[in-house]
């Protein structure tokens, strides 16, 4: 693959190279009815040729954008490649969002034709078809539950593909030709931002910026076609894309997708993965089911688990970081590693697994810990959706919870005067889409991208992030006026308890720190019915003393870690309240990547920040909800609010 892996190819051209070398390989699989199907490289390429002749027929011209909404399914993968075939803009959107969520960027970016995975997706399409003027074709990948459906210009991908050998057998020249046009500095695919502060922005990629980064970690990973990788994050999300689209067609290696959500970890275990990429939440998440069903087992269960942990915990990353370790500390191990940590790694899905990353979120130490301990290879990466993912990769013996990694190949970082994280990056984006200003905002004239990020290189050429650059504030007033306030580091230290799902802190401009909590229902709920703690529901169990007691003992836990910062001291928290509801990305709380929405929540829940300055002991709220099938309701609560210990600075008790 090295001559089409060079600059100047594409994605279809990768797909062709790819069929014409090893056409009975595997390059995708599916699990349908609880079997999994696999498309070789050649059926593959067979049924791109098929759609992108479908699409042409269909009036898909170059430059034209085509919306892809959907769970990973071979086909729309497929869709996708077929789009880019012909010059065409595939445009993934999150297939989890509420219809609403969906006008501004089909309008935005002028969709007139989508491909979409089921019923669920075609409905909200043909709810918004009044304000989506332009969009004439939606094609289906799932037929189920639609064959009554009579709307004009609703087929299935069936459909698309027969129209598609029809064309072909009148045009046989016309997909090589085709796909011979294509230039690497060609748009390749437009992802849209999370939409943190107003509406979303389209992020254009081309082949060039897409496929340099995947070849980059690629090679920095020693990647081959020899790999398996479970697709099962959103494909509009860009990580995604970059794993399960981008570097499968750079690399050539297996993608499997689940058969549905409530599936993963199943069909997880099945594949066991040989390069895995996840989220801090999924692997804490992964984590709290482990030590929830430990806490259920037997006490010579619980006891042997607990002294391979420990002794895991002292010797496991070391082992991984390729450091001395004593004779007999190996031998406890490997036995360990056949009672403990083994079948621990199959548990998880983790037992091949050669690379597993992950990003988005700073994630705990001792979750980092704990999976390096037991034996898998999980490192920190650093990127976004406008430099294609791949900026710091942390190199194998080199993982560390509190950095990113080191640049990686053909990436420069500088820091500007206030700390701002600056990068310069052939995968760097081509500009947002129709939306000049913003652009002109984050890409300097010298080709430098602002990236949002305060952070620093440390001294053995990691970087560390501290926060997004705009949210980190000052306290004013009070024992820590003019103190460093880091909303994002403390909500952070929060979430790697268990117990903890989000959090929201607040602080700047003001003498001291207060935050909301939404407890982790699952874990909570064990640990209550354990202790014999009865609860009707999430709200009942948030507003229990116990809870409360339990999370305090967090929270008292992260000030006293904070204190010990001379920088962050001041961030400890004096105040804290657990919310009624969980933060939701459908009523406007959370972005679809579970990001807050800072100044959403600050105004929505208005009257809580309130009470917790005011030093008030509970205060009411009553909120508007909106549930999955699409029914809005209310939930209201009187919500306690406890003060925290907090613990003077390090500094202070070393100068007493």
């Amino acid at each position: 693959m090295d001559d089409e892996a060079s600059k100047g190819t594409t994605f279809p051209r990768l797909l062709l190279a790819h069929a014409a070398q090893r056409p009975e390989a595997a390059a995708l699989r599916e699990k349908e009815y609880g079997i999994w199907q696999t498309l070789s490289w050649a059926q593959l390429a067979a049924l791109v040729r098929e759609l992108a002749h479908g699409l042409a027929q269909a009036g898909l011209r170059r430059g034209d954008h085509l919306l892809v909404l959907g769970e990973n399914r071979p086909r729309l993968s497929a869709a996708m490649l077929a789009a880019q075939s012909l010059g065409a803009v595939p445009v993934p959107l999150y297939q989890d969002a509420v219809a609403a969520e969906f006008v501004f960027p089909v309008n935005n970016a002028e969709i007139a034709f989508a491909v979409v995975e089921d019923q669920e997706q075609v409905d909200k399409m043909l709810e918004l078809r009044e304000q989506l003027p332009r969009l004439g074709h939606i094609w289906f990948d799932d037929p189920r539950g639609l064959r009554s459906y009579a709307e004009p210009g609703l087929a299935s991908l069936d459909q698309l593909c027969a129209a598609g050998r029809a064309h072909a057998e009148l045009h046989p020249g016309f997909y090589a030709e085709a796909v011979a046009q294509g230039r690497a500095s060609d748009v390749a695919a437009m992802f849209f931002t999370s939409g943190t502060t107003g509406n979303p922005k389209g992020v254009v990629h081309t082949h060039a910026s897409l496929i340099d980064r995947a070849q980059a970690g690629a090679r920095f990973d020693k990647l081959t076609s020899a790999e398996e990788v479970l697709a099962y994050l959103p494909p509009a999300w860009i990580g995604q894309n970059i794993f399960s689209y981008a570097q499968w067609m750079a690399c050539g290696y297996v993608v499997n997708c689940p058969e549905s959500s409530s599936t993963v970890s199943i069909d997880l275990k099945e594949i066991g993965p040989t390069y895995y990429f996840a989220p801090p939440r999924v692997f804490e998440g992964l984590l709290t089911s482990v030590m929830i069903r430990m806490e259920d087992a037997s006490a010579p269960k619980r006891w042997l688990f607990q002294a391979c942990m420990k002794l895991a915990r002292r010797v496991g990353p070391a082992l991984m970081d390729g450091k001395p370790v004593g004779l007999l500390d190996r031998l406890k191990y490997a036995l360990g590693n056949l009672a403990i940590y083994g079948p621990l790694r199959n548990t998880l899905g983790f037992s091949r697994v050669r690379v597993a990353y992950t990003a988005g979120e700073a994630i705990g130490p001792d979750l980092f810990s704990f999976y390096r301990s037991i034996g898998i290879n999980l490192k920190q990466l650093y990127g976004s959706t406008e430099t294609a993912v791949f900026v710091c990769l942390q190199p194998d013996h080199e993982a560390r919870a509190d950095t990113v990694g080191v640049p990686i190949e053909g990436v420069e970082i500088k820091l500007s005067g206030s700390g701002e994280i600056l990068v310069k990056s052939p995968g760097l984006l081509r500009g947002y889409y129709k939306n000049e200003a913003a652009t002109a905002e984050v890409l300097t004239a010298e080709g430098w991208y602002h990236t949002g990020d305060a952070g620093f290189i440390d001294a053995h050429g990691h970087l560390k992030i501290i926060d997004r650059a705009k949210d980190v504030g000052r306290l004013r007033g009070g024992a820590f006026d003019a103190a460093m306030f880091a909303p994002k580091y403390v909500e952070n230290k929060l979430k790697f308890f268990a117990h903890i799902k989000e959090a929201v802190a607040f602080g700047d401009g003001r003498e001291k720190v207060c935050a909301f909590i939404n407890i982790d229902f699952d874990a909570v709920g064990n640990w209550a019915e354990r202790r014999n703690i009865a609860y009707a529901g999430y709200t009942d169990l948030a507003q229990k003393p116990e809870v409360y007691a339990l999370i305090r003992d967090c929270v008292e836990q992260v000030n006293a870690d904070l204190a010990e910062d001379e920088l962050l001291a001041g961030s400890q928290i004096c105040r804290f309240l657990i919310l009624h509801k969980e933060l939701d990305a459908d009523d406007g709380e959370l972005t679809r990547t579970r990001k807050v929405r800072r100044g959403a929540i600050a105004e929505k829940y208005a009257v809580l920040i309130d009470a917790l300055y005011e030093g008030k002991s509970s205060q009411f709220i009553e909120t508007a909800v909106r549930f999955e099938d699409g029914r809005t309701g209310s939930v209201s609560a009187d919500l306690k609010i406890s003060d925290a210990k907090t613990f003077a600075p390090a500094s202070t008790r070393r100068a007493a």
